[in-house]
């Protein structure tokens, strides 16, 4: 019973705690659906994917490789 509470747990931080979208308003304009026409809504959803891997991507070296070294 433990294990299903630490995953539900989990799952409630992920969706309401560290949302990108609720938490920082990244991405703001396909979560509220601005488009209707499935592919501009796919398009943007496709392009909101990629610049959320890339920033975080790039960050994680940053952090990694430039501020842990150097003790920031």
């Amino acid at each position: 019973m433990e294990f299903v509470g630490k995953i539900l747990f989990m799952a409630v931080m992920a969706i309401f705690v560290q949302n990108f979208v609720l938490m920082r308003f990244l991405g703001l304009c396909p979560y509220i659906g601005v488009s209707k026409k499935l592919d501009s809504a796919l398009g943007m959803g496709m392009a909101v994917i990629f610049v959320m891997t890339m920033a975080s991507t790039f960050t994680w070296l940053i952090h990694t490789y430039l501020l842990v070294p150097l003790h920031l």
